[in-house]
């Protein structure tokens, strides 16, 4: 395995949803030379149990300092140069701003960058990709795109339904996200996204980032760092080098209690009609970890990416919607 110093990549993964309270968690992303991750602050959260959870990130900020807040493009850079790992606070869900818009401006000023629209299921907002059926998204939920888009927050729509999909691409006045999600063209799962949206998304300036988890992929839990790669190379192929980034979806030592949370409905009711499952997610051989970044430089090299192409998968493609849309 080559070395990989920071200054050589920078690294910015797109969604990891890790146990925040283990030690572990901290050293792979450093040993992985991990510059940036989009950390999950909220699921199912309202919101002051979501300020409580921030309020438990600015503890940590203040405490470890092998982390640091990230507030803009510039600290991301910084944060690399200072060789320490920058937290991206970002929601898989909109269910913390409840029924108030003014909200969005509080978590603005808590430096909250990336907002999921919906999470699996309806909210206020719109539907989400096991909802049982897909009306789009609700007036509250155009009115919401307005604001994000209006203080600077990036609409992630990773877990959202195929119609609430399209129409915030469409009404969306900046570029979105799609943080952690592969093409249905490529694998066809609920949550995988269909070559319409990812095409719609790249067409405005948008970033997919190609998830790890072994169920999205080919081969399902069989599935090797090769195979990542391979995902990463198809979404290229389908939309565009500068469209496409990482967007791990990491859930390091998350513990029992976490899957069954994620895992009902709305966050209470268990098992849900979407899913029964409390198992761990798998990741692929030999890319289970952060700390693996190295090794899946040494695949894009040995599968004949070139440095400027790997930089630009790695964290330059995040980190120019970010500049985009970040106010």
């Amino acid at each position: 395995m080559s070395s990989n110093k920071r200054k050589d990549f920078l690294i910015i993964d797109g969604l990891n949803v890790s146990n925040w309270e283990s030690e572990n968690v901290y050293q792979d992303l450093h040993k992985g030379n991990v510059n940036t991750i989009n950390a999950t602050v909220a699921t199912w959260e309202n919101y002051s149990q979501t300020l409580n959870n921030i309020s438990k990130w600015y503890s940590r900020f203040n405490n470890r300092p092998d982390i640091s807040l990230i507030k803009n493009t510039d600290d991301i850079l910084e944060s690399a140069e200072n060789d320490k790992t920058g937290i991206i606070l970002g929601f898989q869900n909109a269910s913390p701003i409840e029924n108030n818009l003014d909200n969005i401006y509080t978590f603005d000023e808590l430096h909250v960058k990336i907002i999921q629209l919906t999470y699996h299921e309806r909210n206020l907002l719109g539907n989400g990709c096991y909802e049982r059926s897909d009306e789009g998204l609700s007036n509250f939920g155009i009115d919401a795109i307005k604001t994000m888009n209006a203080v600077g927050i990036l609409i992630d729509l990773s877990h959202v339904g195929m119609k609430t999909t399209i129409e915030t691409i469409e009404y969306s006045e900046k570029p979105i996200a799609i943080t952690h999600a592969n093409p249905k063209s490529y694998y066809n799962i609920p949550r995988n996204k269909t070559d319409e949206a990812l095409k719609l998304m790249a067409s405005k300036g948008g970033v997919v980032g190609i998830t790890a988890i072994a169920p999205f992929l080919k081969k399902g839990n069989k599935s090797t760092i090769e195979d990542y790669v391979d995902a990463i190379s198809y979404t290229i192929e389908l939309i565009g080098l500068d469209h496409v980034a990482i967007g791990t979806d990491f859930t390091q030592d998350q513990p029992e209690t976490f899957w069954k949370y994620i895992g009902s409905q709305q966050g209470t009711k268990f098992p849900s009609t979407f899913t029964d499952s409390t198992n761990p997610s798998n990741y692929p051989i030999n890319f289970e970890t952060p700390d693996k970044f190295p090794h899946l430089i040494d695949t894009m090299k040995n599968k004949g990416y070139g440095s400027n192409e790997i930089s630009k998968i790695l964290g330059l493609n995040w980190l120019r919607i970010f500049k985009e849309v970040w106010n």
